[in-house]
Parts: C-alpha cells; sequence; structure tokens
C-alpha cells in the first residue's frame, strides 16, 4: 500500500457504493474509462444532481477503483453485496490514507481489546492526534474535523461496518469471503485485513 499525503477532500464526498457498482460492472464488460467518463457527464450515468457533482462523482469513483488492481472485477461481481461494500470500502481506504488510518487506529484498535463500539470522542482524539502530528493536518479547523469524522461514520454505515448511533457506534466485524481474503493478501492489503478485522 502506498501511503499519500493526508487530505481534508472527503468531507465534500460520499461512499457512491451504487456508482462504484456500476462503473466496476461497466469496465468489466468491456467499456473504456473515457467512455464511461463521457456517459458520466454527458448521459448523467450516476443520475447526479448537477454537472458538477457528476464529474467529482466520476473522479472519485474512478480514483478508487484504479488504486486496486483490476483483478477484483471478477470477485466483485460474483461477490455477494457485503463482499462487493467491503471492496469498495477497501479502494476507499487505499485511495485516502487518512481514512485508512482511521479504521485502522480507532475501529482496529477497539476491537482488539474487545470493544465493539467507538464515539464521537474517539473521533475527535483521532483528530487531535493527527494535528499534532502532521503539519497539514494542524492547519484544518475543528468543523473541518467535524465534518470528516461525520463523513467517516456515514461511509462506515453505508459500507455496513457499523451501525447508525448517534453518539456511539456499534461496529459489526465483517466476515471476509475466503475468495477475498486471499485477494487481499496477494495485492498487499494485508493492513487493510487488520484494520477491518481487528487483527495485531
Amino acid at each position: 500500500m502506498i501511503r499519500k499525503e493526508y487530505s481534508a477532500g472527503a468531507v465534500k464526498l460520499s461512499f457512491w457504493f451504487l456508482e462504484f457498482k456500476k462503473t466496476v460492472e461497466l469496465l468489466a464488460n468491456g467499456t473504456e474509462m473515457t467512455e464511461i467518463r463521457r456517459q458520466a457527464l454527458e448521459e448523467n450515468l450516476y443520475a447526479a444532481p448537477s454537472a458538477d457533482r457528476a464529474k467529482q462523482i466520476f473522479q472519485t469513483v474512478s480514483a478508487r477503483i484504479q488504486s486496486l488492481d483490476e483483478s477484483f472485477y471478477p470477485i466483485f461481481q460474483k461477490g455477494d453485496i457485503s463482499t462487493q461494500k467491503l471492496l469498495a470500502l477497501t479502494a476507499v481506504m487505499v485511495y485516502d490514507t487518512l481514512f485508512f488510518d482511521f479504521v485502522y487506529e480507532v475501529l482496529r484498535e477497539k476491537l482488539i481489546i474487545g470493544s465493539d463500539e467507538f464515539s464521537d470522542k474517539d473521533i475527535r482524539i483521532f483528530f487531535k492526534d493527527k494535528q499534532q502530528q502532521n503539519e497539514k493536518a494542524a492547519r484544518w479547523t475543528d468543523y473541518t474535523c467535524k465534518r470528516l469524522g461525520r463523513c467517516y461514520k456515514t461511509m462506515l454505515f453505508e459500507a455496513g461496518m457499523t451501525d447508525k448511533g448517534k453518539e456511539i457506534r456499534r461496529i459489526k466485524k465483517p466476515i471476509l469471503e475466503p475468495e477475498l481474503g486471499q485477494w487481499m493478501m496477494e495485492h498487499d492489503l494485508e493492513p487493510v485485513i487488520k484494520a477491518l478485522t481487528g487483527v495485531r
């Protein structure tokens, strides 16, 4: 996994699972990414509310997909919805280093100590730590960190990793299908497996 510079860009983004799924299916069936971009912008492939949003969805979803190896397409297509959502979440984690660190340092740590929940306080502590460790994060306002925390909670809920509790969120430890687990191991994604399943 390649670590990237921290970014607060996720405040404007969503999980976009259905858009991710539609794009993977088109790619698996031989459609070129340039054609998908054309469909997204000219035919509103993703049913976006505006042209700017359509462009943002395409750019984000395509970048997430391209952060993984295309050999995941068949596993995605054969998998049930929980496997598909885990692959979409994996793509977000590989694409966004800060989000990966959040899952690895907050959810994984909770699962390791035998807890199945995290709170807004845990989110605040995570961002405070990052602001002390990272110059770029140090410049973010409390409002930005709060929005990032909300975005992360929404993505984890939509991926099926948590419930929708207000102050406290319960973690739903996923079961990786053997084929998915093997694919992840073969593609140097063991840190993602550990983050999702709470393994040291």
